[in-house]
């Protein structure tokens, strides 16, 4: 192989790894995109307010809750499922639980079943848009607040859902650095 053919073959092996290098690194802000805007994979939708059209039609909506592996908290939804007008801001309550004797933060996660019904269900406000942070032996409510959008009952997938399940998994995560400080103050205080 000629010197030439040994440069155009390193630039091409070169030019691939560099290209699948950028496929990588854009693929996981690339999949929660169309993931948002489809509602693949369970994922919701976000608004800022209810919907402006309200039928009929009603849908059930079912609540589960669990913890993620080593997550000490107690979760669960404070009610299996309620009926709500498709359009119809709907609201929910979880309850948390942190029965240990120190302060834990928690992530939650979500999706809803079936697939095709994720991109119609729309949240408005969500516990799970932040981390909480729960005090030894504290209880929290949590609310989310909802609607199903109307354009579902045209979609010809998703028209012809009768049930969503919105599911959430909390997750341990690391405590905001003010109280990784509280921490380690009281911990070098009691010398």
């Amino acid at each position: 192989m000629s010197m030439s053919g040994k440069n155009k073959t390193l630039a091409q092996t070169i030019g691939v790894v560099v290209t699948m290098g950028a496929l990588a690194w854009a693929s996981v802000p690339f999949y929660n995109w169309f993931c948002s805007v489809t509602g693949f994979g369970g994922t919701t939708s976000i608004a800022e307010a209810g919907s402006d059209e309200i039928l009929e039609q009603t849908i059930k909506i079912r609540f589960d809750a669990s913890l993620e592996r080593h997550m000490p908290w107690t979760f669960k939804p404070l009610q299996r499922e309620i009926e709500i007008r498709i359009g119809e801001t709907g609201l929910a309550f979880y309850e948390a639980y942190n029965p240990t004797d120190r302060v834990v933060a928690g992530s939650a996660s979500y999706n809803v079943a079936p697939y095709q019904a994720g991109g119609f269900f729309t949240k408005i406000d969500c516990f799970c848009f932040e981390q909480q942070v729960l005090q030894p032996g504290e209880r929290v409510m949590m609310p989310v607040t909802f609607y199903v959008d109307p354009e579902m009952t045209r979609d010809r997938d998703a028209k012809f859902v009768k049930h969503i399940t919105l599911s959430y998994t909390f997750h341990e995560t690391d405590l905001p650095a003010e109280y990784a400080n509280l921490t380690a103050t009281s911990a070098g205080g009691s010398n």
